[in-house]
């Protein structure tokens, strides 16, 4: 069994024993990190047709998350990491590339959880990903996962923690329409296969109802993975930021809309309701 999936079989046999929103919850101290080692060219190109990326060209932004997820996985099912990792969603992220990567460089990845916060419909964990080439910091990102669960009391502090500065947060208004997608019904177990992230609300209607969904829903991951491939070359981009606002049920048909320079994107369902929303910082 792989190591990945060794760690989904232990979050699956400790979530029982995990309750999330103690209030005495801490997070472990510890970073996980995996050794300079090439990127898999197979596993790179699989990725790159199922979310949309160019054949050539610099390493996707969003494939270190990919490759750093067993790490990340390997900490959230971890006895000592207070949330059960079953059913966690994830909420945003915020991707900082240094430098465009080239496929060929050897990448070190280093995993990290940073915060524990209330949100108002349960408890969201920060966790930090972190990419090196020969020592250098190339690539670095932070994600929100939120476990839900009702709150003891309500406080200030519940306020809903989509993003980590709701002030500058990323909206959909007045984006025009760019193009249409129809997503098939297979979607989170194909790119399950791809990523690695096969949790179950991902993966069948029967495993997605435990936990709230009534089909299974596109992998955020997936969106804004999608997204970024329609957002022009990676080398000028400095910065990418996106929260996820809504599930998106399989199968589906999303629209992608932007601003002319594409520095603002969101995905939305025929009706209108926003999936996705992000932005993009670029080099001047």
């Amino acid at each position: 069994m792989t190591s990945l999936g060794a760690s989904l079989v232990r979050g699956a046999l400790s979530a029982p024993f995990k309750r999330a929103g103690r209030p005495d919850a801490t997070l472990p101290p510890g970073r996980l990190t995996r050794p300079s080692g090439p990127v898999a060219p197979g596993p790179l190109a699989a990725y790159g047709r199922i979310c949309g990326f160019a054949e050539a060209g610099p390493l996707p932004l969003t494939y270190p998350h990919v490759l750093a997820f067993p790490l990340t996985m390997r900490l959230m099912t971890g006895r000592t990491f207070p949330l059960p990792v079953l059913g966690l969603v994830h909420t945003w992220i915020e991707i900082a590339p240094h430098r465009a990567v080239q496929p060929t460089e050897p990448l070190e990845l280093t995993s990290y959880a940073t915060e524990l916060a209330p949100h108002r419909r349960g408890t969201e964990v920060t966790m930090t990903t972190e990419a090196r080439v020969g020592g250098e910091l190339v690539w670095e990102s932070r994600s929100g996962y939120l476990s839900r669960h009702r709150q003891a009391t309500a406080t200030p502090a519940t306020a809903d923690r989509a993003a980590p500065s709701r002030s500058s947060a990323p909206t959909a208004e007045g984006l025009p329409t760019v193009a249409e997608w129809r997503l098939p019904g297979d979607l989170g177990r194909r790119y399950g296969a791809v990523s690695g992230d096969r949790n179950p609300i991902h993966l069948h209607p029967l495993t997605a109802r435990p936990f709230g969904f009534p089909r299974a829903i596109a992998h955020g991951m997936w969106t804004v993975a999608r997204c970024l491939a329609e957002a022009g070359d990676p080398a000028g981009i400095r910065s990418v930021r996106a929260e996820f606002r809504a599930p998106v049920l399989l199968p589906a048909t999303v629209t992608y809309a932007a601003d002319a320079p594409g520095n603002a994107f969101a995905l939305r369902s025929a009706d209108g309701r926003v999936h996705l929303v992000g932005s993009v910082g670029r080099r001047g």
